[in-house]
């Protein structure tokens, strides 16, 4: 890349959204015009995957070019838990930083905060955040939306937070505040109830995990989150613009994420209810985005990735009518599984690439890893990576633009339990694993057996046939080199 035109680069990162669920991907059902235009202007991969079935796996691996597996506690976290990952630890946004871009995240972290010494407090400064990962300005908050605390972060504090009224948060078994409404002591209170779990503190009269006292007006309102960060994302745009600063920003959206609290303006905007609302109210505001930097006029100087965390779920916890009106459509497309699975429903998502130095536009069936993200810029910035630096990620630059229509010789995703799976081009492999092949809450399947599998992807996308038994010596060498990655040391 020519350093002296150094385009802008914005991740806009989905949380839960499906290989089918817009229609660019197959989706009869939701309309999504902006992300539909983004497709037609740049590059849709077909076999593009997240590193998990769940999303803090897959939000690390994404800002660290690492497997989930490097790090133990990359597993879905709490909303008081430490951040995961460690200041030395080199991150995108340190790179894009030393590149001299301006970088910002907006939206969902649930990477943790805080150094881990000691409980997070959150009347005071938090002394680890994404400011201090290499992020020059954070807007976010801290875990997901059916999570406490329903806050905002802005840098190391609380936003709104009263002196008079401090938080207090636990995630304790049994509510440890005497004077707060929770799911089973008022009921009354609620406008959304729980189908499983989500039956703790209520804010907002939204039952939520976990228990929270004071920040009365530190509260988000979850209709308004949407906007919310929207806004603070074009704040970001602006400002490096007016700086006249090449930028990086890591928009990290709630939607399609339960619980699903559309704002007035998409309330019934489709037929499947409040999920496929805010499908519609994520692809508005991709749009406005884009509206944005057309004004500017550096539409044409910034590249967009567009992707998922990991795969859909329906029901995820509350009684929203996703599977009720859900009709036809098919969250996770030809795929089997969804959110959770082993399966490619899991971990195969949407990935959209919209670039002025795009060599081919159209569809691109190259396999790429999220992972293989910061490989790709470092290649596109003309930096070098330290050995230690981002160990599992790949140099994808030339799939990313469309010159390279193969991409990987092989990837390796985890599921919900760190069951693992192999894609080597036209095989993926599920080592065997302990568990049920039916996740009864969720209504989805595991893909957990004790049974090696084995599925050619060209003839069977939806891997309904097991040819394990079939191709033995295709087998023996897959899970072998499952247990070489994973044998693997953390430089090379």
């Amino acid at each position: 890349m020519d350093k002296s035109k150094r385009y802008n680069v914005i991740i806009v990162y989905a949380d839960d959204l499906g290989f089918g669920d817009l229609g660019c991907y197959g989706s009869h059902q939701i309309d999504t015009p902006n992300l539909d235009r983004l497709c037609r202007e740049g590059l849709k991969f077909t076999d593009a995957y997240a590193t998990s079935a769940v999303c803090t796996p897959s939000r690390y691996s994404i800002l660290t070019g690492r497997y989930p597996f490097r790090n133990s506690r990359a597993h879905i976290l709490p909303g008081d838990a430490g951040c995961i990952i460690e200041r030395e630890l080199d991150t995108m946004p340190g790179l894009f930083g030393r590149a001299g871009y301006r970088t910002g995240i907006v939206g969902k972290w649930h990477l943790g905060l805080g150094d881990g010494s000691g409980p997070i407090d959150w009347n005071q400064e938090i002394n680890l955040t994404p400011v201090d990962l290499g992020f020059d300005e954070s807007f976010i908050f801290p875990a997901t939306a059916d999570r406490v605390p329903c806050v905002y972060v802005e840098g190391r504090k609380v936003v709104n937070l009263e002196a008079e009224d401090p938080i207090a948060v636990s995630y304790e078994a049994e509510c440890p505040f005497d004077d707060i409404p929770t799911y089973h002591k008022n009921p009354e209170l609620l406008k959304m109830r729980s189908s499983h779990g989500h039956d703790m503190s209520i804010v907002e009269g939204i039952g939520r995990i976990g228990y929270m006292r004071g920040g009365k007006k530190a509260v988000w309102k979850d209709e308004e989150l949407a906007e919310t960060f929207l806004d603070r994302a074009i704040r970001f745009i602006d400002d490096s613009r007016k700086q006249n600063q090449p930028f990086f920003l890591y928009y990290a959206l709630h939607q399609p994420h339960v619980p699903r609290v559309p704002s007035s303006r998409f309330r019934g905007a489709t037929a499947l209810g409040p999920r496929g609302d805010v499908i519609a109210e994520l692809d508005w505001c991709v749009g406005e985005l884009r509206k944005e930097l057309e004004r500017l006029d550096i539409l044409e100087d910034t590249m967009i990735i567009f992707s998922s965390d990991n795969g859909p779920v329906l029901d995820d916890g509350y009684e929203d009518g996703a599977y009720e009106r859900n009709g036809t459509h098919r969250a996770a497309g030809p795929l089997r599984g969804g959110k959770y699975s082993k399966f490619d429903g899991g971990t195969r998502i949407p990935f959209i690439v919209s670039c002025p130095g795009l060599t081919h536009k159209g569809t691109s069936r190259a396999l790429v890893s999220q992972v293989d993200l910061f490989a790709s810029f470092a290649h596109m910035l003309g930096e070098q990576l330290a050995p230690d630096s981002a160990v599992d990620s790949q140099d994808m630059y030339a799939a990313l633009t469309g010159e390279d229509p193969v991409g990987r010789k092989e990837l390796m995703v985890e599921d919900v339990s760190c069951g693992k799976m192999l894609r080597r081009g036209n095989w993926t492999y599920l080592s065997p694993s302990e568990g049920a092949p039916f996740m009864g809450n969720v209504r989805i399947e595991t893909g957990l057996s004790m049974d090696p599998q084995l599925y050619n992807m060209d003839y069977d996308i939806g891997q309904q046939t097991n040819v394990a038994w079939d191709y033995e010596e295709v087998v023996k060498e897959m899970e072998e080199r499952l247990k070489e990655i994973q044998r693997s040391d953390r430089t090379r």
